[in-house]
């Protein structure tokens, strides 16, 4: 062999060996492993979920929901991380800024995000993966504050929720449709356990207080003084039911709480859920959504809000559109409703209906 052949020869032999070790697979997207028609690419996709500050349920459900994805990634190799944010409000501009694959969030607060009103700055292209926990919430009063109904508001002192946590989104709905303006009332900002606080020394006349059934700050309360639970106008509650998707009836059994002595009317205002940006992969959503729902009692079995994940609950329409993978998912199991391109799911809903589920409402 003449010396430009052996040079040939080594070229070619040098050339095979690199491309084995440095060359990817074809793939649609030139990445490894990638897939033509717009599928996730095989590579280990790292996906970060929004919750909330520690102290609330959306820190506990996202770590359990993590924990469960990670263990159970089905056909894409994901690893998910539970991040601790501000909530809601924080999440979905996250989610909009690509900081955040995944989150969890209030329904109400979410509702208007994508609706670009009631104080966000523009409309946010959120869509919903599965709906989890109820917030069950209600005004309760200082037996002694003289507030009888939810129109005896009108200037006293009343606990919304923590500031900037956005609860006025659904708070202020329920007191203007009994008749009362935002004006009419001073808001006080405290969390839950500081708004037991404020009522028991006297800072306070009323808050709006809610969550798991029982709740634990309601149930702190009654224990500590004497409680006035404020009743909604029965055709009130039926009209925010009819008007905003996000409120659902539920009623509380009687004896739940100290001097609850006959079951009251209540309220989800507004169950949390995980949402992702609209533009988030169908398959990579199809893919979470199947293996949320079919590890449901493993999640369940790591915090109450996962037994939210049911037949009933799952696809409810809370007045966020669902997202493309999601929906695939559920009509694949047959949990989406009928006509679901016309309508999403019934409103209707019970505490009962979602098992005593814990929620928070950041």
């Amino acid at each position: 062999m003449t010396n430009s052949g052996l040079r040939l020869v080594l070229t070619v032999l040098l050339t095979t060996l690199s491309c084995g070790i440095g060359c990817k697979p074809s793939g649609g997207d030139g990445t490894d492993g990638g897939v033509d028609g717009g599928t996730v690419a095989a590579k280990r996709q790292f996906l970060s979920m929004g919750t909330a500050p520690v102290g609330g349920a959306f820190p506990v459900v996202g770590g359990a929901i993590a924990e469960v994805l990670n263990e159970h990634p089905g056909t894409i190799d994901w690893k998910v991380q539970a991040k601790g944010t501000k909530g809601s409000q924080e999440n979905i501009r996250r989610l909009a800024g690509g900081d955040l694959q995944l989150a969890l969030s209030n329904a109400a607060i979410t509702y208007f995000a994508v609706r670009g009103e009631a104080g966000w700055e523009k409309a946010y292209d959120m869509r919903s993966i599965v709906t989890l926990a109820p917030n069950v919430a209600l005004f309760i009063a200082r037996a002694d504050s003289g507030i009888q109904k939810i129109s005896d508001l009108k200037g006293k002192r009343v606990i919304i929720g923590p500031s900037g946590a956005g609860f006025e989104m659904f708070v202020q709905p329920v007191v203007e449709e009994h008749g009362v303006k935002w004006s009419d009332f001073t808001q006080l900002n405290a969390t839950q356990s500081g708004a037991v606080d404020m009522l028991g020394d006297g800072a306070a006349d009323a808050a709006f207080l809610g969550g798991a059934v029982p709740t634990a700050s309601i149930t702190q309360a009654t224990s500590t003084f004497s409680v006035q639970f404020v009743p909604f106008d029965e055709e009130a509650r039926l009209r925010l039911i009819e008007k905003y998707p996000f409120f659902h009836e539920a009623n509380i059994p009687a004896g739940t709480y100290k001097g609850l002595d006959s079951e009251f009317k209540g309220l989800n205002v507004g169950s949390m859920h995980m949402i992702t940006s609209a533009d988030q992969d169908e398959e990579l959503v199809y893919q979470l959504t199947k293996s949320i729902w079919e590890n449901r009692e493993e999640i369940a079995s790591k915090h109450p809000a996962g037994k939210a994940i049911n037949e009933k609950n799952a696809a409810r329409n809370t007045g966020t559109d669902y997202h493309p993978g999601a929906i695939r998912f559920y009509q694949e199991v047959g949990v989406w409703p009928e006509a679901a391109e016309e309508a999403l799911p019934a409103k209707a809903a019970t505490a009962e209906s979602t098992e005593g589920a814990a929620a928070e409402t950041k």
